[in-house]
């Protein structure tokens, strides 16, 4: 199941993608649904049950052409920060210390920060670069995990109960204001730096989670590949020690991570600017494609 958000003659609506990307609005189908996904999660298994029972009668009326819609990030704008994870694929941490002249030293713990909310934006959308904010602009691919069922002290052995589905993210960054404030919110909090989606992969159509590939390509030359086998810290363990003394709720964001590829870590260094075109692909995921375009006058 594939879960999308959508506008459409300027409004706007959630449902089941289709293979011939029209939208089965879950909403249309069944007026006693949330009106948004983000409620739809909340809402949790009676919401499933229906979103079940109107996949195998899709009614006519609910199907919202491809033609006529936009898709935007399954969830526009979330309730809380968007939840990451750093330096969480060994080779990524590698090439940072050797971009640094440093000895490699890998975390003990995974290290969190967070992107606030108004950074996300959908597919296809573009980020505004200013070389006045950043003149040193990067990209990032993750996979996203979204969060179902809310918890707090949640077990390793329990954490997937925990989890709605996955989506695709790109953690656009400036790295000079990454450096110069020596944290990691204001160089990953710039407007629009959390491209999103094309939609969330239910967890009840991942079959090997571990197997699942990433990529991104900057104007077609691919610059990271990797799978999610090689994570520091995998999923069970990122929720454990995110959720230790700290309640998460349903719709929760938290990227996971990315691998080796980022532009700081090349040489010469290789930044974003504007006519690039940046595009992420995950297994099972689709594809997110960003635009880099200077910031409007």
């Amino acid at each position: 199941m594939k879960f999308a958000s959508y506008i459409a003659n300027g409004q706007a609506g959630y449902g089941l993608l289709q293979d011939n990307g029209d939208i089965l609005d879950l909403h249309a189908a069944d007026p006693a649904l949330p009106v948004d996904l983000a409620g739809f999660i909340a809402a949790g298994e009676p919401a499933m049950v229906s979103a079940r029972k109107t996949e195998v009668v899709r009614p006519a009326a609910a199907l919202r052409p491809a033609a006529s819609l936009r898709l935007t990030a399954p969830i526009p704008r979330p309730g809380r920060n968007v939840f990451c994870v750093g330096r969480n694929y060994r080779e990524h941490v590698a090439e940072g210390y050797r971009a640094a002249g440093k000895e490699t030293q890998y975390p003990i713990a995974p290290q969190f920060f967070t992107k606030a909310p108004q950074t996300v934006i959908g597919p296809n959308e573009p980020f505004y670069h200013d070389p006045n904010v950043t003149k040193r602009l990067d990209y990032e691919v993750e996979l996203a995990l979204i969060i179902g069922p809310g918890g707090k002290n949640i077990s390793r052995e329990d954490a997937w109960k925990h989890v709605f589905g996955i989506t695709i993210l790109n953690d656009v960054t400036g790295r000079d204001l990454q450096r110069r404030h020596d944290q990691w919110f204001k160089g990953k909090s710039l407007d629009r730096s959390c491209p999103m989606g094309p939609y969330i992969l239910h967890m009840s159509a991942v079959a090997d989670f571990d197997a699942i590939e990433l990529s991104i390509t900057v104007d077609g030359e691919q610059r990271q590949h990797s799978n999610l086998g090689q994570l520091i810290f995998p999923v069970p363990e990122i929720l454990a020690q995110l959720s230790a003394g700290f309640t998460l709720v349903p719709g929760d964001i938290i990227a996971t991570g990315t691998p080796s590829g980022v532009g700081y870590a090349m040489d010469p260094p290789r930044y974003l600017a504007a006519g690039n075109v940046v595009t992420c692909t995950i297994t099972g995921l689709g594809a997110l494609t960003t635009p880099i375009e200077a910031e409007p006058i």
